[in-house]
């Protein structure tokens, strides 16, 4: 074999290589954005047309996320026992509420599914199966991509003291407020989301929430988490809350 065919392989091999590493590139830059936002439109579709058709219910009343589970109120014995009733449990895979960062820009909006399979994850958002629903006493849990299928916490590194995050259930509205910069672990440290999530600085049972991603940007050995505890509650019948207009 010739220098000059040997030569020719290895250009035509490099320019092979080369050309896979670009598709590459931008099915992961690209594709999978345009997949996980038509996903995410589809999820944010199907949320609205089962508000539109079920009934608003009224919110319950604003609580601190200091509160205790000692200090709820006491239901009177002539409410509805319905109330009593355990909530339908969320269905996997599927969407039941709508989350709002106003620190990652106006337009930013994602539908929270149930559960943080990889399936899942490349629709929207995904909540810790087992953790608290919105507003609940307890942990709200929630984790995101932060690169690749619409990059949702792209941003994340840029979550200060006092940014609002809001969840809206179809009933409610519930701001968080962010409570301290993101703070970096292993993905071994499921502590993160216990019900008072550990380093989160929260002492006491409370309503809180925790978002989290993968870190350094391009990798996953390290997570990203962002703690909050809530804020303020709106009935949906009200309008958007203030975090949210303008």
């Amino acid at each position: 074999m010739s220098v000059r065919v040997v030569v020719r392989t290895f250009s035509e091999l490099c320019i092979t290589v080369g050309a896979l590493i670009i598709l590459f590139v931008v099915y992961f830059l690209f594709w999978t954005g345009v997949k996980a936002a038509d996903a995410a439109e589809g999820e944010i579709d199907t949320l609205q047309s089962q508000w539109a058709r079920e009934p608003v219910a009224p919110a319950p009343p604003p609580a601190s996320a200091r509160t205790s589970p000692a200090e709820e109120p006491v239901p009177s014995p002539d409410q509805d026992q319905d109330q009593d009733q355990d909530p339908v449990p969320y269905r996997a895979g599927k969407p039941f509420a709508m989350m709002h960062i106003p620190r990652f820009g106006a337009d930013w909006e994602w539908p929270v599914l149930e559960n943080t399979a990889v399936g899942t994850l490349k629709k929207g958002l995904g909540h810790y199966s087992g953790t608290a629903r919105p507003g609940d006493t307890g942990n709200f849990a929630v984790a995101g991509h932060r690169r690749t299928y619409g990059d949702p916490f792209k941003d994340f590194p840029e979550l200060r003291p006092g940014d609002a995050v809001v969840v809206n259930d179809g009933t409610t509205w519930f701001t968080y407020r962010v409570a301290k910069k993101p703070y970096r672990t292993v993905p071994t440290d499921t502590a993160v989301v216990d019900p008072v999530p550990r380093g989160s600085g929260f002492e006491d049972a409370g309503r809180y929430l925790t978002l989290t991603t993968c870190e350094p940007e391009w990798g996953s050995s390290h997570r990203l988490i962002a703690w909050a505890h809530l804020d303020a509650t709106r009935p949906v019948s009200e309008g958007r809350p203030p975090e949210l207009s303008g």
